[in-house]
């Protein structure tokens, strides 16, 4: 009844409680050798599959043209050796193919064939003895097929083709079919039981011993799939030996039919779990690997090395590919040798990289190459795509990849499957990678120079060549709080107005009504002033269509300048964001340093409606939340007598401090759960008191996808 039901279950207890496999195991005595066989299923598979597969063929066309040849055996990329299998093992696999064929003949019972079988391979593993009893049957059943398929051609196969009554049975080959569907179904699951059988032996037993779970389970049922193969393999050798010594007249009874399909169920339900444990084993194998691998990753990185061919051989994992990257220029692909001894800047990102960042990293990679000769031009980027291990690659994921890959001029890895786990792992805890770009800077002896150089590439572009973390002080100890850091590398035509001395507002928001009041009060207090006033609308960080809303609005009424093109909106404030994380990652968040405090402002004035930046020249005058700045300009007439003494400057500086003092505004800060480094706790830019933690989930439907889950700082 447990062979009818053919569950799961049905098999272990059979396995732990039954006599027949106590007699199984008893005739389990290993004589200690060790048969390699692997290069023997390797050749049974081929004999059975191109058997098994070709009978509905031969079926089909033997009315038109019995006995049409088979395609020979193709070429192998490697000549696979069998005479050291076949020497030791070929007399044994005789004797078995005989013993099935005489029992066949005899009306021996199947189980007791099997436990024949069994005694006869007793000094061999349970692999061994499962290939070699296929290989029995193969020869066999081989022969069968093979003369079917050619005896109409060749006189000699004709000869013995009628000795076996093939001719008349394949005469007869319509109400025999099923009975060979039913062997090929078999056939099939007798072989996925063998690969699993085999596979467990040749798992590696440095990475996986007894001890593990998954294999001790096992091993634990392989006796039981070893029998139920066997027999198996037994009930489809009587079948093709009965019907050649009794003819197409011979046939399948009730019980015969019941035993091939119980079987068949049986077999699927063996394979499956040894399937599972089997995968079990490999995610296993593959953790320690990992984990390896990983350990082996950190000490290269603490090693010193002559170049950085080590360290990238290491990153990308080129297997049998001798040219794992791709050189963006050509669109062909190179090997690693061309990144010998040379800065590599590994931009490292998923498949979602935003077109704007593209675009930027691109306009300045472009500018590098220009001059050849300058020091700030010799680097190299490579695209490393960080893909989630656990996420099935599809074919919508090697499209984007391919897409994204297309348009970047500097190298990428041939496929994201040379990154393996280990790398992922590292990159993600090392280099505090979260999905949102990251830009590793190795010098030519392959040491991280910086971990996250893209806030200096989005500042100061290949200026900050060679991007080190000292470079990147040094920069800022060149900087201050002035116009030109603020707008420098983005729109020419506010450099000009800086150049001329003039009055600049640069403002930004997504109120309508806030910028069309600020605009038009900004321009009659200019005019009332007598001051040249240049004014620049920049957006804001988020909501795009509300940005793109107040940008029609100011066309259509002429309000001001502003920026057509959204990636230039984008780099505006991006930079803003990168020279707080630059400050962050160097471990600088100074809260006592003047130009930090003004750009924690803006970047919390952002988050709350609308500001704006009044400066003279590259000079800034103020930096103000948009309330306290249109409060300021819409009272102007309680400081314009001030112009006279105190200038245009210092009159609109002092009266917007007294507006400020009385309402502060709200301070806000965002760090998306991507963005790698977030400081623990951070000072508010106004009352520099700690600011309060939360955590939000944020969803902006305009932004084309979700930014999830930011911690949000906010006072």
């Amino acid at each position: 009844m447990q062979l009818i039901k053919g569950d799961r279950g049905g098999m272990l207890s059979m396995s732990d409680d039954s006599v027949m496999m106590k007699q199984v195991q008893a005739t389990h005595a290993p004589d200690g050798r060790e048969v390699d066989v692997a290069p023997l299923l390797h050749l049974v598979e081929d004999i059975l599959n191109r058997a098994t597969l070709q009978v509905s063929f031969v079926f089909i066309s033997v009315r038109k043209k019995a006995g049409q040849a088979h395609a020979e055996m193709e070429e192998k990329n490697h000549q696979i050796s069998y005479s050291i299998v076949l020497d030791a093992l070929s007399y044994v696999i005789d004797r078995i193919s005989c013993e099935i064929a005489y029992k066949a003949l005899g009306g021996a019972d199947a189980h007791g064939t099997t436990m024949t079988i069994l005694e006869t391979l007793t000094s061999f593993q349970w692999d061994a003895k499962l290939v070699m009893t296929l290989a029995a049957f193969a020869l066999h059943y081989g022969e069968f097929w093979l003369l079917a398929q050619i005896y109409s051609s060749n006189q000699l196969a004709k000869s013995m083709a009628i000795l076996k009554q093939l001719p008349t049975i394949l005469e007869h080959s319509g109400p025999l079919k099923p009975r060979f569907d039913a062997l090929n179904k078999l056939i099939k699951n007798i072989l996925e039981v063998t690969r699993s059988v085999v596979k467990f032996k040749e798992l590696p037993p440095s990475y996986i011993s007894q001890d593990v779970p998954a294999l001790s389970a096992a091993m634990a049922h392989v006796p039981a799939a070893v029998y139920w193969t066997v027999r198996a393999i037994v009930a489809c050798a009587n079948q093709i030996t009965l019907l050649t010594t009794m003819g197409h007249e011979y046939a399948l009874s009730t019980t015969e039919a019941w035993e091939l399909s119980s079987l068949e169920h049986k077999l699927t339900n063996i394979c499956d779990h040894l399937k599972q444990q089997l995968g079990s084993c490999y995610q296993h194998i593959d953790d320690k690997k990992n984990v390896e691998t990983f350990r082996m990753l950190v000490e290269l990185f603490e090693m010193t090395h002559i170049d950085n061919m080590k360290i990238l051989k290491a990153l990308i994992h080129a297997r049998d590919d001798p040219m794992p990257i791709v050189d963006g220029s050509t669109k062909r692909k190179v090997t690693l040798e061309v990144l010998r001894r040379k800065n590599v800047l590994l931009l490292i990102s998923d498949l979602n990289i935003s077109h704007d960042e593209l675009s930027i990293l691109e306009q300045i990679y472009n500018e590098s190459r220009i001059h050849t000769t300058r020091l700030d031009s010799q680097y190299e980027v490579i695209w490393i795509p960080v893909v989630d291990p656990s996420i099935v690659w599809t074919e919508a994921m090697h499209k984007q990849f391919e897409t994204l890959q297309s348009t970047m001029p500097w190298y990428t890895v041939s496929h994201p499957s040379v990154i393996e786990k280990a790398v992922v792992r590292y990159i993600r805890e090392k280099w505090h990678f979260r999905n949102k770009a990251i830009l590793v800077v190795l010098d030519p002896q392959g040491r991280v120079v910086s971990p996250n150089a893209i806030h200096m590439m989005w500042i100061w572009g290949s200026n900050a060549f060679p991007f080190t973390s000292l470079r990147e002080e040094s920069l800022w100890r060149e900087e201050a709080w002035r116009l030109e850091l603020l707008v420098n590398g983005i729109d020419p035509m506010i450099l000009n107005w800086i150049k001329d001395g003039k009055y600049i507002f640069l403002y930004g928001g997504d109120d309508v009504e806030w910028v069309r009041k600020f605009t038009n009060t900004a321009r009659a207090v200019a005019v009332a002033s007598r001051i040249p006033l240049e004014m620049a609308y920049v957006g804001k960080s988020t909501k795009k269509e509300l940005v793109r809303r107040v940008l029609a609005t100011i066309t259509v009424e002429k309000l001001s300048y502003f920026w057509q093109d959204p990636t230039m909106i984008w780099f505006f404030w991006t930079r803003l964001e990168s020279m707080l994380f630059s400050k962050i990652q160097q471990g600088k968040l100074d809260d006592h340093d003047p130009m930090m405090l003004e750009i924690k402002k803006l970047l919390s004035y952002d988050k709350e409606g609308g500001w704006a930046v009044l400066s003279k020249g590259s000079n800034i005058i103020s930096n103000g939340h948009g309330n306290t700045v249109l409060t300021t300009l819409v009272e102007y007439d309680l400081w314009k007598e001030e112009i006279p003494v105190k200038g245009f400057d210092l009159a609109y500086d002092d009266h917007h401090k007294k507006v400020h003092g009385v309402t502060y505004p709200c301070c806000r800060f965002e760090f998306p759960n991507t963005a790698g480094r977030i400081p623990e706790g951070m000072k508010c830019p106004e009352c520099h008191r700690y600011m309060e933690k939360y955590t939000t989930f944020l969803c902006c439907h305009d932004e084309g996808h979700p930014t999830a889950s930011p911690f949000r700082g906010e006072l």
